[in-house]
């Protein structure tokens, strides 16, 4: 606001008067004067005092509801529509809310149903500020039945710039659920997604994030598929601003969240963009990213490709992005079906020299992947070929509890293989090893017990209910 104010001292405008002096004239029947009035308020709005533009709302509204009398009247109706978008940027949402509790919106709506010209157009603007400025004002158009008259308008527009102005709009209405369950029925899921494709970054955001709500309904993601969700998002991921790519990602991971969709997604050319976002700056993009690499290493060809990728961040200079790939790495060592791949890709031999590495994340998330590698025969003959043994013997006097624990968990291991455990007896009486080694024979016994327990409970049910057998 003291901006504002310095540029209000520049103009040497008396706001108050001003605002008497436009009273005046939409008071008076010089409707070519009222339009000219209104005009001027709409292009000194961003300099005007947001109390006096407040002042000012239920005047332009009144405009609004003015039945035509004359030719003329229609451009008071723009005038007032364009000013009112105007007012709606100012504030900081704040005039956005009061335009819209002004009961404005029914009339714009109303006014869409029977404008032609250049009407439409300003119209449609002014919507498009009140319902991206002001998330309440939302449920206002909806309640007013403005997402059907939305909706048929984008079924029947032809012109490029009005579409554009009916997507954005759809884009913020579309973070309502109710919304969003409308446009599944309705067919109107194209729609959505077109509106992910064009228009302002900040309302292709919106789009993203609703298509992102919208695919946690499962009967929708076929859908949002089947419209081409995958390219636009994907798109979203090059192009987006920081933000834009965080919630592009996550909306894709959620529809890519089904066997179906997997090998597609990966084809589409997913693996090395969540590969980038694995490597940015953004914490959030990090963690959607090791989401979604687990659930594509579901298939083994995709998971060869994230390896590699992983492996590349291993060996670059980034603690936090080595620590994420470190983190999916201990992930994928727990797939049965991906212990030849991690072996085949030289990430046991990069994960074992940053064991020593300087950040203790790092470590840590090394060591996890190393212990869960372990449990493997071949993968603990390539961890002891590498060097494992002797760093993670060093790592049971770390500070760090998870680190120590993760090396006794990788040193129990490797105890019980006959041919590498003669080289660790002298970590056999260390506190970490014994403790590590009675809480996994503890656990191991439980597991045991679970497995004999649902056998019995199988051989049981068989034997006492005639349609098992």
């Amino acid at each position: 606001m003291a901006q504002s104010g310095r540029k209000t001292e520049k103009l040497g405008i008396d706001w108050e008067r001003a605002f008497d002096l436009y009273c005046s004239a939409i008071a008076c029947d010089n409707e070519v004067l009222c339009v000219q009035a209104t005009t001027k308020l709409a292009n000194f709005s961003k300099h005007a005092p947001v109390d006096l533009l407040v002042r000012t709302i239920p005047v332009l509204v009144e405009l609004l509801r003015r039945t035509p009398s004359t030719e003329l009247s229609p451009s008071i109706q723009e005038a007032a529509a364009r000013c009112l978008k105007c007012v709606a940027c100012q504030g900081e949402g704040r005039l956005a809310v009061v335009i819209g509790e002004s009961g404005a919106i029914p009339s714009l709506l109303r006014l869409l149903l029977h404008s032609d010209g250049s009407l439409p157009r300003v119209l449609l603007k002014c919507l498009r500020n009140i319902v991206t400025f002001a998330a309440r004002n939302r449920e206002i158009v909806v309640r007013h039945g403005g997402l059907g008259i939305i909706l048929n308008l984008l079924n029947t527009c032809s012109d490029d710039d009005l579409k554009r102005y009916l997507l954005e709009i759809l884009s913020a209405l579309a973070l309502l659920r109710e919304v969003r369950r409308t446009v599944l029925i309705s067919g109107g899921v194209r729609f959505l997604v077109e509106s992910a494709r064009c228009g302002s970054m900040i309302s292709r955001c919106r789009a993203a994030q609703a298509i992102g709500l919208l695919g946690l309904v499962k009967r929708a993601r076929r859908t949002l598929v089947d419209v081409g969700t995958f390219s636009v998002l994907l798109e979203l991921i090059q192009v987006g601003d920081t933000s834009t790519k965080v919630v592009a990602a996550n909306a894709l991971g959620v529809i890519s969240s089904h066997v179906d969709y997997i090998r597609p997604l990966a084809n589409a050319g997913a693996i090395p963009l969540y590969a980038e976002l694995l490597e940015g700056s953004e914490p959030m993009g990090k963690e959607i990213a090791e989401d979604v690499f687990c659930i594509l290493a579901v298939v083994e060809e995709n998971a060869v490709a994230i390896v590699q990728h992983l492996v590349r961040i291993l060996r670059g200079d980034s603690v936090e992005a080595k620590a994420a790939a470190a983190d999916v790495l201990w992930d994928l060592a727990g797939y049965k079906h991906l212990t030849s791949v991690v072996r085949n890709s030289a990430a046991i031999p990069v994960l074992v020299q940053l064991l020593e590495d300087e950040n203790t994340d790092v470590r840590e998330k090394v060591s996890g992947a190393i212990a869960q590698l372990s449990y493997n025969e071949v993968d603990r003959a390539t961890l002891a070929n590498s060097g494992a043994i002797s760093r993670l013997i060093d790592m049971l006097q770390d500070e760090s509890e998870e680190m120590r624990d993760n090396a006794a968990e990788a040193l129990v291991n490797i105890s019980e293989d006959p041919s590498l455990g003669d080289r660790i007896t002298e970590v056999l009486n260390s506190p970490s090893f014994q403790n590590m080694q009675e809480r996994l024979t503890q656990i191991r016994a439980s597991n045991a017990y679970l497995d004999s327990s649902i056998r019995h409970m199988s051989i049981e049910q068989t034997t006492m209910d005639p349609a098992l057998i």
